[in-house]
């Protein structure tokens, strides 16, 4: 059986992987009585996955004759003899209207009926959801028809039911062990978080350390927990002290910031010891930032990078000149392309997958090598955080656009998803807006797999 790419934009993509069986029609009857009979209406509608009445329906109403869907035979007749180029033709309407994602063209897409009964198509592949146009005659068909809801269901929502209850339980039982834990540790006369303290000896207190510390039957554990003063093993009680100490404080610095901030911070390495003077560092001086205490070198640095980039950019430099142009710049690939990006897609909101299609060939020009893939990702997770929310919206359908560009590989977008979701920003509203995608892309693999 001869084979179509779904959708007529896609009909000349030899590796478009969702495809449906070529019309064959048939005419019956003759006078008054003739029919045109759809052959394979069946084989069809099932690789649009739509039912086969719904686009029976809508050549009877584009053609203004009736139409009917026989269920227990799987025959479609249309009344009057109607040619087989025209009938694709209106098929080719009907995947537009009903089928194809308004947002990414791809036909993986679920026929949502809203509760106000308005319909709508979820796209499985990036997220988007279309508003279907309510003026279509077919759309009371619909209404009153409504597609049968998928199959399992019911069963994936009492697999994430139980998956919730288990996780409760969990919660309660961690929430319940530390409560112990904390009642051991009262007992055991534990005083404080050990990370960032080092013991000092007091003689003011008498320690309490109970015999079962001091058996050898007590655990590991138990004895890293009490800790005993180290100057000649006396048993005074401890006190603790911040260690101030370079490193330590370069620590403390690393926990708190995030992972797109941390290495702009260097702390100066002459801060062992204050020198008497008038220029001697004071009690409280901030952490020197690229050599200079007021810290604003990185967001200076920033501003005159999207600058000149935006002067390259609005000049009409050619794309293929971009990438020595990027890399003639101060600061490293990150911090580059962080300023492209923000350079190229300042200020966008609604339509931002649109703006990246537009200028895909200045993205393509950024990211020629391998190694500046993941980089490009990174950039892209550091505009959203910065960027409005429809942007953010639509951040499924820019990395849609990358990937059928051949500007990123599913294995990069997969890692990036996966680090993201357990990294800083990992409540940032893009991961949610991603997950659809990336769920496409490893279900698609899967059925390439399997075929």
């Amino acid at each position: 059986m001869a084979l179509l790419n779904i959708g007529a934009g896609n009909k000349d993509d030899a590796f478009y992987r969702y495809k449906m069986p070529k019309m064959i029609t048939k005419i019956e009857g003759r006078g008054n009585g003739i029919k045109t009979n759809i052959v394979n209406m069946v084989d069809i509608a099932k690789a649009l996955a739509r039912p086969a009445s719904y686009t029976t329906k809508y050549f009877g109403c584009e053609l203004g004759a009736q139409s009917k869907f026989d269920e227990k035979t799987g025959t479609s007749h249309v009344n009057g003899a109607h040619d087989t180029g025209k009938l694709a033709g209106l098929l080719e309407n009907f995947i537009k209207k009903f089928v194809q994602c308004y947002g990414c063209g791809n036909p993986e897409t679920e026929i949502i009926i809203t509760k106000s009964q308005m319909i709508n198509l979820k796209c499985a592949a990036c997220g988007f959801v279309s508003d279907v146009d309510m003026r279509d005659k077919l759309t009371t068909f619909i209404l009153k028809n409504p597609p049968e809801s998928k199959k399992g269901s019911k069963d994936k929502k009492a697999m994430r039911r139980a998956e919730k209850e288990r996780l409760k339980e969990g919660e309660a039982a961690d929430e319940e062990l530390k409560k112990i834990k904390k009642e051991a540790g009262k007992k055991k006369g534990s005083t404080g978080n050990l990370k960032d303290a080092a013991p000092k000896v007091s003689s003011k207190k008498k320690s309490h350390l109970s015999d079962e510390d001091h058996s050898p039957s007590g655990s590991q554990e138990d004895e890293n927990e009490a800790v005993v003063a180290a100057d000649g093993g006396s048993d005074d009680d401890v006190e603790w002290q911040t260690d101030t100490s370079a490193a330590a404080a370069q620590q403390r610095i690393q926990e708190q910031l995030n992972a797109v901030t941390a290495s702009m911070v260097m702390l100066s390495a002459n801060e062992d010891k204050p020198k008497s003077g008038k220029n001697s560092p004071g009690r409280d001086e901030k952490p020197k930032v690229n050599g200079q205490g007021n810290g604003v070198k990185s967001v200076d640095a920033n501003v005159e990078l999207v600058g000149a980039i935006k002067d390259y950019i609005s000049k009409g430099s050619p794309a293929d000149k971009l990438k020595p142009f990027l890399e003639s710049l101060t600061g490293t690939a990150q911090e580059r392309t962080d300023a492209f990006f923000e350079a190229l897609f300042e200020g966008v909101g609604k339509g931002f997958s649109k703006e990246v299609v537009r200028k895909k060939n200045y993205v393509a020009a950024a990211v020629e090598e391998e190694s500046s893939k993941p980089i490009l990702l990174h950039a892209l997770e550091n505009f959203c955080l910065k960027a409005s929310p429809e942007a953010v919206k639509e951040v499924g359908l820019v990395l849609k656009a990358l990937y059928d560009n051949d500007m990123l590989e599913e294995e990069f977008i997969v890692e990036w998803y996966e680090k993201g979701l357990n990294g800083v920003n990992k409540s940032s509203p893009i991961w949610k807006n991603v997950k659809p995608f990336v769920e496409w892309l490893q279900s698609a693999e899967s059925e390439t797999e399997e075929e």
